[in-house]
């Protein structure tokens, strides 16, 4: 019986990861190339005080073979940040060492390699971290921050919900029932939709709120994750107003039509921006939980990445009846990083190639409200966080600068060599704590 249940929970864990994050899972083949560089730091875990020297050993590797004699090009920066050292050296025996020199204050440095190999090329990179922990943000905490905010909930509580659950066979399970639900949010007669799975047994029991990453597209139901252990309630809840049913043109439409680029939408207004909808739906949706019959009224948490990494941590900081928080890289962290030449968080509002754009007065304010640096300093909630060192997307700079100023207990589990995708060990770790935590078990 006990091997069951331990083939059982590692099942579960690794459809979790195919079945909700089969997108990010792609990035990770990329990974195996014809010809590989791969890039060693002398520091096995990839970190470093300010004023260290870093020495990087470097192999160019084709079918588990060394290439000699190959030209290869690299560069030394901060961050998402222009080099400080570019140099070309040819690789004359298996494997070369060069010297990146040091940053003088907290961060990340990036060392990207390029090398042609039968007029293909190739390319890899790394990162490696100057004190991280001492990382602190950019971002700027407003003084009318927390009225703002309880204004927009005030607003958004005023509008009834008007739940529609509908039953969907097909996607049920012997141990789930899975419903498409639509809700009534921001204004009346527009709606948010998510997928809700409730365990068939009869009983009580905690709720897990999950949010999606960024970008137009299907939610899935969390079915593996309302199946862990003895069962779970989940809400997965799309952000953008749009049923999860449709066919997948019309969400390609809309993500590459009016929908493109959502997280700039109405940047130059606080009262306007795209994502204060969002926000506020995620609170919305923890309402509705706390309606359902079989929500055990006590036990609620919230779960994402990237952008729904986010928004778990925004949810909590918001509504005090989350108990407990799991975010991977979290998106949306410290992004005027940029503006104080170091890397900023997704959606990179004030990167170089957008800075001309974006960095005016009135954006830059907005961001203020929005930035989850700001909320991170306000959680209560326990939460269990994960990132890798090598995440372009969600730049570990910025992933930190939330990190440090969160005051609530915390945890965090890193994968230094991963890039915007984790691990089946990140979930079975994380996602077991919230499940421990939300049930009172060992």
């Amino acid at each position: 019986m006990m091997k069951h249940r331990h083939s059982l929970r590692h099942f579960i864990l690794l459809a979790l990861l195919v079945f909700l994050f089969q997108p990010l899972l792609g990035q990770k083949k990329n990974l195996h190339n014809f010809v590989e560089i791969e890039i060693v730091p002398n520091h096995p875990d990839w970190t470093y005080e300010e004023g260290e020297d870093v020495n990087f050993t470097l192999r160019v590797v084709r079918e588990n073979v060394a290439l000699t004699d190959v030209e290869l090009v690299y560069t030394i920066a901060p961050e998402k940040c222009t080099p400080f050292i570019t140099d070309t050296i040819v690789v004359a025996s298996e494997e070369v060492c060069i010297n990146a020199g040091t940053m003088r204050s907290p961060g990340f440095m990036t060392c990207t390699c390029s090398v042609v190999v039968d007029g293909k090329e190739y390319g890899n990179y790394i990162n490696v971290a100057f004190s991280p922990h001492k990382i602190t943000p950019t971002q700027t905490n407003p003084k009318d921050f927390d009225s703002f905010w309880r204004k927009s909930l005030a607003k958004a509580a005023k509008i009834p919900l008007e739940p529609l659950i509908t039953l969907v066979p097909e996607k049920c399970t012997p141990r789930t029932n899975v419903y498409h639900v639509r809700l009534q949010h921001w204004r009346k007669g527009t709606y948010m939709y998510g997928w809700l799975c409730v365990p068939k047994k009869e009983g009580k029991y905690p709720a897990v709120l999950c949010l999606p990453g960024a970008g137009v597209k299907p939610v899935p139901a969390e079915v593996e994750l309302a199946e862990m252990g003895d069962g779970l309630i989940t809400f997965s809840m799309g952000v953008n107003g749009i049923p999860l049913t449709l066919d997948k043109e019309v969400y390609d439409n809309l993500r590459y039509g009016v929908l493109k680029d959502y997280g700039y939408i109405h940047l130059d207004s606080k009262e306007h921006y795209y994502y204060r909808r969002i926000y506020t739906g995620c609170v919305r949706a923890i309402d509705f939980i706390t309606t359902l019959d079989q929500y055990d009224g006590a036990n609620l948490g919230v779960a994402g990445a990237s952008q729904g990494g986010a928004l778990s941590i925004v949810t909590a900081a918001l509504d005090k009846r989350v108990k407990a928080l799991a975010a991977f890289y979290p998106a949306l962290c410290d992004v005027t990083g940029y503006l104080h030449g170091r890397a900023g968080g997704w959606p990179h509002i004030f990167s170089p190639s957008k800075m001309e754009l974006n960095n005016t007065p009135e954006k830059i304010a907005t961001t203020q409200y929005y930035d989850v640096v700001n909320f991170a300093r306000r959680l209560q909630a326990p939460g269990y966080y994960s990132w890798g060192y090598n995440d372009a997307t969600t730049p570990p700079t910025s992933c930190y600068a939330a990190y440090n100023v969160i005051a609530a207990p915390k945890q965090l589990f890193l994968a230094r060599a991963t890039a915007h995708w984790r691990l089946p060990e990140q979930n079975e770790i994380v996602y077991g704590w919230l499940y421990k935590t939300l049930t009172n078990t060992k």
